[in-house]
């Protein structure tokens, strides 16, 4: 499993992730790795149900990249603490 070499885990949200088998998979593994706590990263890119893919998602900090793209990728990176510039 590839989230085995990772250090932090994004789920892009959209209605077709939320019907996602492997990303429920995916995201479930992670929830319960000590490794990944405060490191998973909820992104918005499509607006959905995303509670239907597991309820803890809604206390993440979101990236919403419905709205401004390069204001998502400035939060994004801001969670990284890394710097966004254009």
């Amino acid at each position: 499993m590839a989230l085995r070499r990772c250090d932090w885990l994004v789920v892009i949200l959209s209605p077709k992730a939320v019907k996602s088998m492997w990303v429920k998979r995916e995201l479930s593994y992670a929830l319960i790795q000590k490794r990944f706590q405060n490191k998973i990263v909820p992104v918005l890119y499509r607006n959905c149900d995303y509670e239907r893919l597991h309820w803890a998602l809604a206390g993440f900090q979101m990236v919403d990249l419905t709205g401004d793209f390069a204001t998502g990728c400035e939060e994004l990176l801001r969670i990284w603490a890394l710097q966004y510039k254009l």
